[in-house]
C-alpha cells in the first residue's frame, strides 16, 4: 500500500508548472501555526455524535481559514494569529465601535458616581474630630524570649459603675449656647424673631385637592438640611413666627437646638443649649407668647426658655423619668404632664415653686404619650400599655377611670393625638404596625374606631419611635415617618388614602423619624438619628 508522502509526489509530478506556483502561493498566505494544524478528528468520546455535526464543524473551520487568509492578506501585522484570534479581535473591534456609538462606556462611569456614597450635609454644627492615638506596634513575648503573663479578667460592669451625665441644679440656667465662642453674645436678631408672633389674619382652609396641590409645590434644597443638635432627634416642633423658618429640636443627650434657616448667627443660624442631662421627648412653644418653648426630659426637669428673661426658667421637677406634656388650658398656663411610672401630674406655671398641684395614679406602668382636647380642654388622652384611655381632669382621683376608651391595639401604643380643630378624631401608632383613627365627636364609653393603616413601625433601637401628627393648618391629616425606600415621610388622610410622600434622592437619605408641620406655612420638617433637620416648604 502506498504511504501518503509517495501519494503526494506522485501528484506533484502530474501538476504543471502554472499549478505548481499557484499552491505555493496559497501555502504562503496562510499563517504557520494554521500550516501545521492538524486536521479535525473526532475523539473516541464523540461515538454517538451525528455525522452531519462533524461536517457542520470542518464547514465552519474552513469558512474561518478562508476569513484569516483575506485578513492576513489584508493586513500584514497579524501574521502568526489563528482564524478563531482573528475573529476574536474583530468581534472586540465591533462590540467597542458599537458600545461607543450608544455612549454606554460614559453612562456606566456616571452611575459609578451617583451611586457612589453621598455625603450628609454639613450644615449646621461642626462635627468635633477626634484624634486617635497612635499605638505601638504588639510584638509577641514568645519572640522576645519572655513567659507569658497570667491575666484575670475584670469584674462584669454593673448598672451603678455606668457613668451618667450628671442633672442639671435645680432654678433658672443661663441661655447660653454652647456653639459659641465664650463671652460672646447672642445676635438680638434671634431674639425679635422668637419674639414674633404668629399671623393674626385668618386662613382659608383648602379644600382636599387644592391641600394636594400644596403638598406638591413644597420642595427641598441644599440650604434646608442642617445638623440642629448632637444626637439622634426625639423631638421637633416649628416656630409659629410667618416671617422665617424657625425649628427647635430637642436630642438624646439632652440638647436642645434652635435653627433659623435664613439667618447665619452661630453655625449656619444653628444655636445649640444644654437645659438638660437625659433625651428630650417632648417639646412645644406656648401658643400665646411664641418667645416661651417648653422642654421635657427624661432626667426630670420640665424647663421653659424665656427669651425676654435670657435664661431657662425650672417649671417642674422630680427625680426622674418625665415623659410627655400638654397644654391643658389656652393660655398655656396649666400643663397635663405624665411620666415612665403611669402618673398624672398637674402643673400651674402660676404658682411659685416646681411642684406640682395634683398627681393622679393610673392603671398603666407607664404613660407614653398625652393629647388635650383642642375645644373641651377638660378631656385629654393617654397612651397606655395596648389602648388609649380618654380622661375628664374634673374626675380624677386615686386609680380614676377613663370616660372612654379607644380599644383594638394589640401592641405597646406609642402615640394619640386630637384632631387639632374640634377635637372630633383621635389618631394614634402602635407597635403591631397600624395608624388608626378614632371618631370621638361624641365622648362615650367607646370611642368606634373609623380607619386602620398598615405602616412598618419597627424602627429599631437606633431611631426614634413613629408618631402620626395632625396638620394644624387641616383637620383631617398627618404625617409620619417611614422605613421604606427610598426614604420619605408620608402623608396619609383620615380616610386612609395617602395624600403625598415627600422624597428627594440626594438630600433624604435617612430615615426621619420625628415630623411636625408648621402652623402657618406650608412647610414640614423631619429628624433623624444624626441630629439634622430636614426641611421641605414652598
Amino acid at each position: 500500500m502506498a504511504t501518503r508522502r509517495s501519494k503526494r509526489h506522485a501528484a506533484e509530478k502530474d501538476m504543471t508548472p502554472v499549478q505548481m506556483e499557484g499552491a505555493l502561493k496559497i501555502s504562503q498566505m496562510v499563517p504557520k501555526r494554521l500550516q501545521y494544524s492538524p486536521p479535525l478528528a473526532a475523539p473516541q468520546h464523540w461515538g454517538k455524535r451525528k455525522k452531519h455535526d462533524i461536517e457542520n464543524i470542518q464547514h465552519e473551520e474552513e469558512e474561518s481559514l478562508s476569513h484569516a487568509e483575506i485578513s492576513d492578506a489584508e493586513d500584514p501585522n497579524v501574521h502568526g494569529l489563528s482564524a478563531y484570534e482573528l475573529e476574536r479581535l474583530e468581534n472586540i473591534r465591533k462590540n467597542q465601535a458599537f458600545l461607543s456609538s450608544i455612549n454606554l462606556l460614559q453612562a456606566s462611569k456616571d452611575l459609578k458616581q451617583s451611586s457612589a456614597k453621598r455625603q450628609p450635609s454639613q450644615r449646621g454644627l461642626t462635627r468635633s474630630i477626634v484624634v486617635k492615638e497612635v499605638l505601638p506596634s504588639r510584638k509577641s513575648l514568645r519572640l522576645q524570649n519572655k513567659e507569658a503573663q497570667v491575666l484575670i479578667l475584670p469584674p462584669e460592669p454593673h448598672k451603678t459603675d455606668v457613668v451618667e451625665k450628671p442633672k442639671k441644679p435645680a432654678g433658672p440656667l443661663p441661655l447660653e449656647p454652647v456653639n459659641m465662642a465664650e463671652g460672646s453674645k447672642i445676635p438680638p436678631q434671634f431674639f425679635q424673631l422668637c419674639m414674633e408672633g404668629s399671623s393674626k389674619e385668618r386662613r382659608v382652609e383648602l379644600d382636599l385637592k387644592e391641600y394636594c396641590t400644596s403638598l406638591k409645590n413644597m420642595t427641598i434644597s441644599e440650604d434646608r438640611v442642617a445638623k440642629v443638635v448632637k444626637g439622634r432627634i426625639f423631638s421637633a416642633a416649628f416656630h409659629p413666627a410667618p416671617a422665617r423658618l424657625l425649628m427647635a429640636a430637642g436630642d438624646k443627650y439632652g440638647n436642645v437646638g434652635l435653627w433659623s434657616v435664613d439667618d447665619d448667627w452661630g453655625d449656619d443660624g444653628v444655636l445649640m443649649f444644654e437645659p438638660h442631662s437625659r433625651p428630650v421627648p417632648c417639646l412645644a412653644f406656648s401658643r400665646t407668647d411664641p418667645a416661651q418653648l417648653l422642654s421635657l426630659s427624661y432626667d426630670g426637669s420640665l424647663r421653659c426658655i424665656d427669651v425676654e428673661k435670657g435664661a431657662f426658667d425650672d417649671v417642674y421637677n422630680i427625680e426622674e423619668g418625665l415623659k410627655t406634656f400638654d397644654f391643658l388650658s389656652h393660655d398655656c398656663s396649666t400643663l397635663v404632664v405624665g411620666d415612665c411610672y403611669g402618673n398624672i401630674a398637674i402643673v400651674d406655671r402660676r404658682t411659685p415653686g416646681t411642684s406640682h398641684v395634683s398627681l393622679h395614679s393610673l392603671d398603666p406602668k407607664i404613660v407614653r404619650c398625652v393629647g388635650v382636647h383642642p375645644l373641651q380642654q377638660q378631656y385629654f388622652a393617654v397612651a397606655e400599655s395596648r389602648e388609649v384611655s380618654i380622661y375628664d381632669v374634673r374626675c380624677l382621683k386615686s386609680n380614676s377611670r377613663p370616660v372612654s376608651r379607644l380599644q383594638g391595639h394589640s401592641l405597646s401604643v406609642s402615640s394619640c393625638y386630637f384632631s387639632p380643630c374640634t377635637g372630633n378624631r383621635v389618631v394614634t401608632t402602635c407597635m403591631d404596625n397600624y395608624i388608626r383613627f378614632f371618631d370621638t365627636s361624641t365622648v362615650g364609653t367607646e370611642a368606634p374606631l373609623l380607619t386602620s393603616i398598615s405602616h412598618d413601625m419597627r424602627t429599631g433601637r437606633w431611631l426614634s419611635k413613629f408618631s402620626a401628627v395632625w396638620d394644624p393648618k387641616k383637620e383631617d391629616c398627618i404625617s409620619i415617618g417611614s422605613m421604606s425606600r427610598p426614604r420619605n415621610v408620608q402623608v396619609f388622610h383620615e380616610s386612609g388614602r395617602r395624600l403625598h410622600t415627600f422624597t428627594d434622592d440626594e438630600r433624604l437619605t435617612t430615615v426621619l423619624s420625628v415630623t411636625a408641620f408648621h402652623p402657618a406655612r406650608n412647610a414640614i420638617l423631619g429628624g433623624n438619628a444624626s441630629g439634622r433637620l430636614h426641611v421641605f416648604s414652598d
